[in-house]
């Protein structure tokens, strides 16, 4: 919107964090889109979440193993009850190395950060906590939604963007399991070994208590059933209700 003026003024540049964990889907997008933008995208990362994540590291005061990019992964302790684990990745590998970014860019200037969520989203508004910088929320400013950005793209007739997202991330819908289940098998059998391995690292450091899982089910994810009811063959009797937000 942007680039086609409809948003103003125009940026000096956009920046993706990088968690190295994205679908592939969303790499090829954002290999199509740097050739469709006037100004430039910079890419930045704080390394491989996949490994950093399962990686412990040692203490230099106590010597013992800890680990500092956990994922919200969902987790069952010895005595049955459920918990689970701080969530660091946003931190660590989004937030930090886009303000990083920032900074290097804008130098002593003062920097208007646009952020692109949308009216669905309104809630994840939050103010900028840095002196010279301020957030803006141009979709939200606009009024639009994500499905008014989809019918956006489509009357531009550009491609549908996926959602960015690890592969591996515990808030996925069941829908999103499934679809990534269907359409991308080995991407998902990539994520069954993650979590695997999660679990393993688990073991070795004393302080991730409980066995973590990546599905609310707290069930191994290459056993949990992602189909709806009425996916298995359950009758909807409230078709008149539906409001069409399920899935945005």
């Amino acid at each position: 919107m942007a680039a086609h003026g409809e948003i103003t003024p125009m940026p000096d540049c956009a920046i993706f964090a990088d968690t190295q964990a994205e679908p592939r889907k969303v790499y090829e997008w954002l290999d199509w889109l740097e050739k469709q933008l006037p100004f430039p995208v910079h890419r930045v990362t704080a390394g491989d979440l996949m490994k950093t994540s399962t990686e412990p590291r040692v203490s230099g005061k106590s010597g013992k193993p800890y680990m500092s990019h956990m994922i919200p992964a969902y987790t069952v302790n010895e005595d049955g009850t459920k918990g689970n684990y701080f969530r660091q990745c946003t931190d660590k590998h989004k937030i930090t190395p886009l303000r990083k970014c920032i900074d290097e860019l804008r130098g002593d200037q003062d920097a208007s950060v646009w952020i692109g969520i949308s009216t669905d989203e309104s809630h994840r508004m939050k103010p900028s906590n840095k002196a010279k910088i301020v957030n803006r929320w141009p979709l939200i400013e606009n009024g639009i939604s994500r499905d008014a950005c989809l019918r956006w793209m489509r009357a531009a007739s550009y491609p549908t963007p996926p959602r960015s997202a690890c592969i591996f991330c515990p808030y996925k819908r069941d829908a999103e399991w499934l679809r990534l289940k269907t359409d991308s098998p080995r991407e998902f059998q990539e994520v069954v070994l993650y979590e695997q391995l999660l679990q393993l690292t688990a073991l070795s450091v004393p302080r991730m208590t409980g066995v973590p899982y990546l599905h609310d089910s707290r069930i191994s994810l290459d056993k949990v059933d992602f189909r709806s009811a009425e996916d298995a063959g359950q009758l909807s009797m409230f078709g008149n209700e539906c409001e069409g937000m399920c899935g945005v």
